[in-house]
């Protein structure tokens, strides 16, 4: 029997299978049984294959969005008119055969585009070209999902499915579990808080499936079989999406109201550039970029072309070696301006995270 045929039976089996106190380790084993086929479907035993023509796309920019969408969905009016890229547009499916590359420009920063080919329905397990798609997919720092309004729910269910499937969790943290092999002692299970789902045999029956005898877990939160089963896997992405609902000049204001209400979605027409300025700032706001501006020894800062690194963890030491490897080994410390200083400016060494629009100047060794 070939992997497809086991997924398909062990998710008819889940799909049989009441939930209810009794039936949790049964369901929990066949969980973590799905997860290892799925893994063999991402990386196949005995290496990959080519990621095929028109997938490998260099990585350019500041950061790179992925336009995951089914066919006909406006994904390259979309692009074209973002970036100014000409991606072939066309009414008919399957247009883009290739990964087509754009870059915008936005607050200073650089940010690639990329019009992945439309998915179809069982592109996690292969069909179409869905594996090559959905790899380039998991190299983005935010993903774009766009969505025909007219039938947004059911098409976002399915993406969402074929995503999950590959590893990719959308717009979720990474699980607070505390995960730590060992050579013996057996399995030390310690929770935080009161577990709803999550119990020592449970969680012995999951670990046995992977032939793992020894260990130490701490459940920081009420966490289900999927997230234990994710952090023993290893091998999840955790990228934010915004879901786009394109064609929006075919439904009604009092449609496009309730649209709004729906979390991390923003509503469009490709077609006439409507509501952009919303996308681009919704964008920005989940790429969690900060831009640092430089300012030479006598002169004024240079507004004109920042740094732009990661938000949150960037620090005097990321925005060096950015501009420059070098810098650090003559690096003294450097003088911010900003809202990640008290005083203006402050001397600071390599380890100071820095905010968005900070201004630093970098003092080097005489």
């Amino acid at each position: 029997m070939g992997i497809l045929e086991k997924i398909a039976e062990i998710e008819a089996e889940m799909a049989r299978t009441q939930r209810n106190k009794a039936t949790m380790g049964h369901l929990g084993l066949l969980k973590a049984r799905l997860a290892k086929l799925r893994r063999e479907l991402i990386e196949p035993k005995g290496g990959g294959g080519a990621t095929g023509e028109g997938f490998d796309v260099a990585k350019t920019g500041d950061s790179r969005i992925g336009f995951v969408g089914f066919p006909s969905v406006g994904k390259s009016t979309l692009l074209s008119n973002l970036a100014g890229v000409y991606s072939e547009v066309a009414s008919y499916e399957f247009t883009t055969l290739t990964t087509v590359p754009g870059v915008i420009r936005y607050k200073g920063a650089k940010i690639q585009l990329l019009d992945l080919p439309g998915i179809i329905e069982g592109a996690k397990d292969g069909k179409g070209r869905g594996k090559q798609v959905i790899a380039v997919a998991r190299t983005c720092s935010l993903i774009f999902i766009v969505l025909d309004v007219l039938k947004p729910l059911q098409h976002k269910k399915l993406i969402e499915h074929e995503l999950e499937g590959f590893g990719i969790r959308l717009n979720k943290e990474p699980p607070r579990i505390n995960y730590r092999r060992k050579d013996k002692g057996g399995i030390n299970l310690t929770a935080t808080c009161a577990q709803s789902e999550l119990d020592m045999d449970l969680v012995k029956t999951i670990l046995g499936e992977y032939k793992i005898h020894n260990a130490d877990i701490t459940l920081r939160y009420d966490a289900t079989a999927e997230d234990l089963i994710d952090v023993i896997e290893g091998n999840r992405i955790y990228i934010p999406c915004i879901y786009i609902l394109n064609k929006i000049d075919q439904i009604s204001i009092e449609e496009l109201d309730i649209i709004y209400k729906v979390p991390h979605c923003v509503p469009i027409s490709a077609h006439h550039k409507w509501n952009f300025d919303d996308l681009l700032e919704r964008m920005w706001e989940y790429l969690l970029l900060v831009r640092i501006y430089t300012k030479p020894k006598g002169q004024l800062p240079d507004y004109t072309s920042p740094v732009v690194l990661k938000d949150g963890r960037s620090t005097v030491e990321d925005f060096c070696n950015k501009i420059h490897r070098s810098i650090l080994k003559e690096f003294k410390y450097a003088l911010v301006w900003g809202s990640s200083v008290k005083h203006q400016p402050q001397k600071v060494g390599k380890d100071h995270t820095l905010n968005d629009e900070d201004v630093v100047q970098i003092v080097k060794k005489v």
